[in-house]
Order: structure tokens, then C-alpha cells, then sequence
């Protein structure tokens, strides 16, 4: 797929890694939606984009509706969708049972879920309708599905469980899902981003972000956001690839 004029829908688009991968994406000369419940955020973040180029739409990726809702202004403001890049998420870590004997509550379990992959099925499957639509290649394809999902989705550390089985969920559905695709020109990827210098580590003392980047084998630092956009590009522009996760981690392993 050549990115020049491509639309890609980018949920969680307002920060983090959505937004870097926003970026990539319009630096190749591609167009971008971003989906977010961040309103301030993602307008801002379209306006930097260029809002020729970029356009932000609020979308909670769990609400059917509004990710249909979002599906509609992507195709009403550039004319189609090509490639939808999960990478929306929530964490809300906590133990399965904590120090007091209090169960994880069940409410936060099913949160995770509904946004982490549940959205990310809504996502595939509404985008995937849209992406029918479109003029297939001379390789037969019409789109692409990127999950981004997590190294916790087989390397979960404690208080993990909810986002770590959301996650693993997310590189379940990757070859089902590009297998029922298939007929349609439209591909199916998964990536797992190790320790990244997000917003979601931001918080960690520097004393503990030491000790995350002593775990990678080489480059000894974290992951730039702006490496996952790489990739995704990388994705679309090589049809080869399909119905696989690539770790993006430097080696790290949590242990």
C-alpha cells in the first residue's frame, strides 16, 4: 500500500503512541481520523497535524455507536478508509486478590476489556465494512487492521491480569480475524511494544526507569513512540506481511 493520500483511522489518537503514529503517518504523506474521548486534546493534535490533512472525531472505542459514528466522518471527510490502528487503551492496574483480601473488582476487569479489545474488535470490524468499499490494488488489497497490543500480553507483571489478558486477547483475534478478511484484500497485524517512554511510564522515579532500561538488551533506553508509527507504516507499505504480532522491544524480557 502506498501511504501518499492513504486514510488511516488512529484510535487513542490525542496522545502517546496513537499520536506518534498519527504523525509518521501524515509525514508519509497520508491522512489521519483520530479517535479519542480527549476532545481538547485531539483537536489540538489535528490542528498541529494540519487539519487538511488530519481531522479528530470523539470516539469511545467501546460505544458501537460512536465508533460507527466516526467510521462515517472519516469516509465523509476523506473519501474512504484504508489502514484503522488500534491504539487506544486504559491499564487501571490492581492484584487479582490485595494485601487487605480484596478481590479486583469486577467493574475494572470488564473496563479494561470493553476498551482494550473488545473496542479494538468494534474497531476492526466497522472499519473493515468501510474498507470494502475501496478500489483493491494491483496486490488485491483494500486495508489493513493494526492491533497494538503489549509485551505484558505473555510477559504480565503483578496487578496486571485484566490489561495483560486484554492485550493477549488483541493478538488472539489477529489471525481469525485476517483469516475472514482474507477474501476481501484487507490484512490483519498485531504489535507488541516492549517498554516505551509513554505517558503510562511517565509517573516511574528515575531510579525505576533505570532499572526498566537495564532489562533491554540493545539500545539500552526506551522505546520512542515515534519507532511504533515506523512500524505500522512499514506494515502497510510491505502486503507481505499478515496475520502475525511483531515484538518491538529491544529484547527486553521482564522476567
Amino acid at each position: 500500500m502506498e501511504i501518499q493520500d492513504k486514510t488511516a483511522i488512529v484510535t487513542g489518537g490525542a496522545s502517546g503512541i496513537g499520536l506518534d503514529t498519527a504523525r509518521e503517518w501524515v509525514k508519509r504523506g497520508g491522512r489521519v481520523v483520530l479517535f479519542d474521548v480527549q476532545d481538547e486534546r485531539a483537536a489540538s493534535a489535528a490542528k498541529d497535524l494540519g487539519e487538511d490533512v488530519a481531522h479528530a472525531v470523539h470516539v469511545d472505542v467501546s460505544d458501537e455507536d460512536q465508533v460507527q459514528r466516526g467510521v462515517d466522518a472519516a469516509v465523509e471527510r476523506f473519501g474512504a478508509v484504508h489502514v484503522a490502528v488500534n491504539a487506544a487503551g486504559v491499564p487501571f492496574p490492581g492484584r487479582t486478590v490485595d494485601r487487605d483480601g480484596k478481590p479486583f473488582p469486577l467493574e475494572i476487569w470488564n473496563a479494561v476489556v470493553s476498551v482494550n479489545l473488545t473496542g479494538a474488535f468494534i474497531v476492526a470490524r466497522l472499519a473493515a465494512a468501510a474498507m470494502l468499499r475501496n478500489v483493491p490494488d494491483d496486490d488485491g488489497e483494500r486495508g489493513l487492521v493494526v492491533n497494538i497490543s503489549s509485551g505484558a500480553a505473555w510477559q504480565g507483571q503483578a496487578g496486571q491480569a485484566a490489561y495483560s489478558a486484554s492485550k493477549a486477547g488483541m493478538i488472539g483475534m489477529v489471525l481469525p480475524v485476517a483469516r475472514d478478511l482474507a477474501p476481501h484484500g484487507i490484512r490483519v497485524m498485531a504489535i507488541a511494544p516492549g517498554l516505551f517512554d509513554t505517558p503510562m511510564l511517565a509517573g516511574l522515579p528515575p531510579k525505576a526507569l533505570d532499572a526498566l532500561r537495564s532489562l533491554v538488551l540493545f539500545p539500552k533506553r526506551l522505546g520512542n513512540p515515534s519507532e511504533i508509527g515506523r512500524l505500522v507504516c512499514t506494515l502497510a507499505e510491505v502486503p507481505y506481511f499478515n496475520a502475525t504480532c511483531i515484538s518491538l522491544d529491544g529484547g527486553a524480557r521482564m522476567g
